[in-house]
């Protein structure tokens, strides 16, 4: 284990202070033997009734939880802000830095030695990276995955691309109020976020790109079983980078990885969204990211 635990400052202390932190954490039905030499790992979950593409996350967290068990560690689960596009005005952009604020001083002011962060929809994947980032603990992203495409008239259709040609079908008269209504009900069959390479698809693939999530993890669909496969096995992983202190995501979030980041951008055709959330994460590790750069690549 490189150098002390992160998390002994709270329960590793001999003190009125350790006392008080153990004995608070015994209330949770949480014993001596849990804790002892074991790395803390939070799980960020910015699970809500209120984003269909986080509503599997309860699922996720106890697969990363199970992961964090298998090699040693303290899982502990903590909620955040989420933001989904479908339900929140006027934009969910206007809350994206409150969400980085929530997830950056709850991991900062608590016994965490890494974390594993679980979001999906746009701006949930910034938000909890440039978190992350600034408090600069060992951190892993897994991802929620695309939902199921819809079947819609014989043809996979994805819930935000397609929905706009049908949207200019029905205006033009080439399909019926009725048909519309039944592009309605089958528009969005499952959890995940939106399956074409908007911002949600973009983001994800950057995460892996950047190295912040597992290879091979991005593309998983959120119902398909190895998207808990690959959640259980990125809470094995925190545990490692928690006994090894790292690598954090100052070492991971380079100029190089930012290019590499770019390189796939371009290559997917994304989301020009992700402009601005590559910008504000270079800027929470001190990488000299400008427009200028992006061009370049």
């Amino acid at each position: 284990m490189s150098g002390t635990l992160r998390s002994a400052r709270w329960f590793g202390t001999h003190d009125v202070a350790g006392l008080i932190h153990r004995s608070y954490l015994r209330s949770e039905g949480i014993t001596q033997e849990a804790i002892e030499g074991r790395p803390v790992i939070g799980v960020c979950n910015s699970w809500s009734e209120l984003v269909n593409c986080n509503i599997h996350f309860r699922g996720l967290a106890a697969a990363v939880k199970r992961g964090v068990l298998q090699a040693g560690g303290l899982p502990l689960e903590f909620p955040t802000i989420s933001l989904g596009e479908p339900f929140m005005k006027p934009t969910t952009m206007m809350f994206r830095n409150l969400m980085a604020m929530d997830v950056e001083e709850t991991i900062r002011a608590n016994p965490m030695d890494a974390v594993v962060l679980i979001g999906g929809c746009d701006k949930t994947v910034p938000a909890q990276l440039m978190g992350a980032a600034s408090v600069d603990i060992p951190a892993i992203m897994i991802t929620g995955g695309p939902a199921q495409p819809a079947v819609f008239r014989g043809e996979q259709i994805s819930n935000g691309t397609d929905l706009w040609r049908y949207t200019a079908d029905l205006r033009a008269g080439r399909i019926s109020a009725a048909e519309y209504d039944e592009l309605e009900a089958a528009m969005v069959p499952s959890a995940g976020h939106c399956q074409e390479m908007g911002t949600a698809s973009t983001m994800t693939s950057l995460v892996e790109a950047l190295g912040m999530a597992l290879p091979g993890t991005a593309a998983i669909p959120a119902v398909d079983a190895r998207r808990a496969a690959a959640a259980e096995t990125s809470g094995r992983r925190a545990v490692e980078m928690a006994r090894e202190g790292g690598p954090r995501p100052s070492q991971i979030l380079t100029a190089a990885a930012f290019d590499n980041a770019i390189t796939l951008l371009m290559a997917l055709a994304g989301s020009t969204n992700a402009v601005l959330h590559l910008l504000a994460l270079a800027g929470r590790v001190g990488v000299n990211l400008g427009l200028e750069g992006l061009d370049e690549n």
